[in-house]
């Protein structure tokens, strides 16, 4: 096991530039740093540091120790300050991660009563791309995940997936575009400029799906891993574009736009992943169950 004063002393030297400077840092003498550093390279089997003339130079096998060291000591950093500066009803620590295809008003909607629970809560929200959620949801550097879809089958880390709804999705444009389209919906998307999902989630896959099937092809103006991003445009009236049935009324409110159409065949669909299978954290409770009803959708 590390002996993790020996790696604060290689930290400390590392990020110091030497030996001497480190030692008046640590208000020790170089040579008992110097035996530590030799200590934690004989425990690790590698070599930290070479020397060049008087002078030592981190390897490559070393900075990579370095990195985790300083992510080591910086969440050591941020828990003793928590722990001192919070005051004596400390708020229990709430951390999700939201995949970064979710739109930000559905998760908003979701995490929303976090923040309204009996005993005062903290929430830290983190947004990634649904591989390095489920990481940190892995090793507990998160209380859940909220994704468009569930864990991948190629992934073979303990976590549990939980459906919180599905949605059909509308069609909206400016009050301008919507004027210069002809026939009903949804052959009035034929010829006429689109605003999409990037491709590769699966809101994008279900889309192409039903255009296919429809026979309809519209004229793709621009796509977007940001939804936000997306209803900007929209707004401006550059193309016609996507969101859930279920903030309908908030996106028409918002962008200033009109609804076109719907289609109950195109489905976003949300989900929880935890590292339980049944949920005993309140607080993760309440999330799950106000996803399930704000997401109930025709």
């Amino acid at each position: 096991m590390i002996n993790y004063k020996h790696l604060h002393y290689f930290w400390t030297v590392a990020k110091q530039g030497g030996i001497t400077r480190a030692s008046e840092q640590l208000h020790i003498t170089p040579q008992t740093i110097s035996g530590q550093l030799s200590l934690l390279e004989e425990n690790l089997g590698i070599d930290l540091f070479t020397r060049v003339g008087r002078n030592l130079e981190i390897t490559d096998t070393g900075k990579l120790v370095l990195s985790y060291a300083e992510e080591i000591f910086a969440l050591g950093s941020e828990l003793e300050q928590m722990m001192h500066h919070l005051p004596d009803g400390r708020p229990q620590l709430f951390r999700v991660g939201v995949v970064d295809v979710v739109p930000k008003s559905i998760a908003h909607q979701i995490l929303l009563p976090a923040l309204h629970m009996p005993d005062a809560t903290r929430m830290v929200c983190k947004e990634a791309d649904l591989d390095t959620l489920l990481a940190e949801l892995a090793i507990h550097r998160l209380d859940l995940v909220l994704a468009d879809r569930p864990i991948p089958p190629t992934v073979s880390t303990r976590c549990f997936s939980h459906k919180l709804g599905e949605c059909a999705v509308s069609f909206f444009a400016t009050k301008e575009l919507a004027a210069q389209l002809s026939g009903d919906f949804p052959q009035c998307l034929n010829g006429a400029p689109i605003l999409l999902p990037s491709r590769g989630n699966q809101l994008r896959t279900s889309i192409d799906q039903w255009l296919n099937k429809q026979r309809i092809h519209p004229r793709i103006v621009a796509e977007f891993d940001d939804s936000a991003l997306m209803k900007a445009f929209g707004q401006e009236g550059v193309g016609i574009f996507i969101a859930s049935t279920a903030i309908a009324n908030e996106v028409m409110k918002q962008y200033s736009v009109s609804a076109i159409g719907q289609s109950s065949e195109i489905k976003e669909s949300f989900y929880a992943i935890s590292v339980e299978r049944r949920i005993s954290n309140p607080i993760v409770s309440a999330v799950i169950e106000s996803g399930q009803q704000c997401l109930t959708c025709p």
